[in-house]
């Protein structure tokens, strides 16, 4: 069982070097781990791939030694525990609103006594049976991890309820989706920084990681700050559109057409 980059982060109380990646771009893999990344953010729920498309990606993930944080989706049990036996490290898991559902997601992706996971052994995270043996299910259980995302006000009021769901590993706050739910809500309902500082507060109260998205480098010093370990910063969309809309202005200057 490869151990996990950033389990090892969190349990030394130090804060995960994560990116995002939504497109297949295995290059992209290789150079996040060159420039000391312990995890990529894989997004599924708004980006489209195929099976055999995400088994590649995990496949790269392993070779250059870095964690993949899939965000599924899907809530089928089987689908999400193949993730695992397929190579990423962490699942992310979208609109987390109640305990009941977290407790939900922990049954399908960890083995007992935890969860109820089905075994199979035969996958790329125990080397395709090579490395699996007797302790492969508690190995499974200690080096992969359950991020729940934070993303409606009722998940907000739920926060302590949900961090304490044992199998749950850290949250992240979804600020898009909760800005967009609170925008809608009753007057006198928390604001977006106010139900941030509630899920970090229930996230330390119960010993769990949290995180979400940083916007700049003084926006990721600010949610260190206040004990995000899960930060999200920068992906391959933003990159290449920050770099073609560079290189467009250099362009003008050269052609005199400012």
């Amino acid at each position: 069982m490869r151990p996990s980059k950033t389990l090892a982060k969190l349990r030394a109380g130090k804060p995960v070097r994560m990116c995002a990646l939504g497109h297949f771009i295995p290059a992209y893999i290789r150079h996040a781990a060159h420039f000391k990344y312990d995890c990529i953010w894989l997004d599924l729920e708004h980006r489209e791939m195929s099976q055999r498309e995400v088994q590649s990606l995990l496949a790269y993930f392993h070779l250059c030694d870095i964690d993949c944080m899939l965000r599924a989706p899907t809530l089928e049990k089987i689908r999400l525990y193949r993730y695992f036996e397929d190579g990423a490290a962490g699942l992310m898991i979208p609109h987390v609103s109640t305990a009941e559902r977290a407790q939900e997601l922990v049954r399908a992706v960890k083995f007992p006594p935890i969860g109820d996971r089905g075994i199979d052994g035969a996958g790329l995270d125990s080397d395709f049976y090579l490395q699996g043996g007797e302790d492969y299910t508690d190995a499974a259980n200690r080096e992969t991890f359950l991020v729940v995302q934070i993303e409606t006000p009722e998940a907000v009021d739920n926060a302590d309820e949900i961090a304490a769901v044992p199998g749950v590993d850290g949250l992240f706050v979804g600020p898009g989706d909760l800005s967009l739910r609170i925008r809608n809500a009753p007057e006198g309902s928390r604001t977006l920084e106010e139900s941030t500082e509630h899920v970090a507060a229930a996230a330390k109260r119960h010993g769990k990681a949290w995180g979400q998205p940083g916007f700049s480098a003084e926006h990721v010093k600010q949610l260190h700050q206040q004990g995000a370990q899960l930060v999200n910063y920068g992906g391959d969309f933003g990159a290449f559109m920050k770099m073609l809309e560079a290189n467009s202005h250099d362009l003008d200057a050269a052609y005199g057409e400012e």
